[in-house]
């Protein structure tokens, strides 16, 4: 039953948070004015005035997360051992200090009830892979043809822009019933074409496929829309002089059009890499089962720490992830040179 004084108790602790926090920056912001402004008369006051409220927020909302989970990552917290860790849970309630045991068993044990950590990472490997590729490839394909001339154009960018605009909760909820086995329209329609139905929900295999399908259905109008953008800002020019000089459309293709969108596709499939990699929303709808084939990484830290309530282990799997994808920026961002290109 629904506790209104609980709820009310509850919305007093959230406003009272913002107006710490707001009073934090409100003196922030009067401490940096007199110095910046009224005593060094800096020409750089403005911009660090204006900063000033981001760095705060980042550092409440980001950094301090984070360095608390970095903290918990070393202890033993669980629903069984359920205490404030204090500093590595040396000095908390119980002694939970641990030292890098759950990094070793994160590494060495099972994340999930069977599966590991490495085949846990080749399934993310493969989700990712697959998915970006097609969703690059034919959003790029997409947007070659929506950036010529044609009738209705904009009502063919309107409805390949419209999975995008929907709530992805909503066209998930969607897509996990039309992938039923016996009412789901993906079925009803093999069915019309001689396909017998497919156990897109039970079968490992064809439940990661549905997957696949559905985060591609769902990333396409995003990398469409990129390299829509990238499209038009190449002058007409260029293609006038290739044709001038003979040159097809494969020819203008491989020598202008990828040249020129490389400074806007790698970025962008950089952040496609991070948004399917860390993708939750489509595995976990989509296996609604819980398959331990259709696992991803992402996945595997949200059971451990909500379904199995191992805090400490999840902590240090959340890190195992961040270094990941930290070690794979590096790699790309040097291999690229994309910084080196934006200035």
């Amino acid at each position: 039953m629904f506790d209104v004084r609980h709820a009310v108790g509850a919305l007093g602790e959230v406003a009272l948070t913002i107006a710490f926090m707001a009073a934090i920056v409100a003196v922030l912001e009067l401490v940096l004015y007199v110095i910046f402004v009224r005593w060094r008369k800096s020409k750089l006051s403005l911009p660090i005035l204006f900063v000033a409220p981001v760095v705060v927020g980042i550092g409440l909302l980001y950094v301090y997360p984070l360095l608390w989970e970095l903290n918990v990552s070393f202890t033993k917290m669980s629903i069984r051992n359920f205490y404030n860790p204090g500093l590595l849970g040396l000095t908390g309630e119980k002694n939970l200090f641990v030292g890098f045991q759950n990094y070793i068993n994160v590494l060495t044990g099972p994340v999930l009830k069977e599966t590991g950590f490495y085949q846990l990472f080749l399934q993310t490997l493969i989700w990712t892979a697959i998915n970006v590729v097609i969703t690059v490839t034919i959003g790029i394909g997409l947007a070659l043809l929506l950036n010529r001339t044609m009738r209705g154009r904009n009502l063919y960018r309107a409805m390949l822009i419209l999975p995008w605009a929907i709530p992805s909760l909503i066209s998930l909820q969607i897509w996990r019933t039309e992938y039923n086995n016996e009412y789901g329209a993906v079925n009803q329609l093999l069915g019309m074409i001689g396909i017998a139905p497919i156990s897109w929900l039970t079968d490992p295999f064809w439940n990661f496929a549905a997957m696949i399908i559905t985060n591609v259905w769902l990333g396409i109008p995003f990398m469409m829309v990129i390299t829509l953008g990238g499209l038009q800002s190449i002058s007409h020019e260029y293609y006038e002089a290739a044709e001038i000089d003979g040159a097809g459309w494969w020819a203008q293709f491989r020598n202008i059009t990828l040249p020129l969108l490389r400074p806007v596709m790698v970025p962008a499939i950089l952040l496609g890499i991070f948004l399917t990699f860390n993708n939750i929303l489509v595995p976990f709808f989509i296996n609604q089962n819980e398959l331990e084939t259709s696992d991803i990484l992402v996945t595997a830290l949200y059971r451990a720490a909500f379904q199995y309530s191992r805090y400490g282990f999840a902590a240090a799997l959340a890190f195992v992830i961040f270094a990941i994808l930290l070690v794979f920026t590096i790699f790309y961002v040097r291999r690229t040179n994309v910084l080196k290109e934006a200035y």
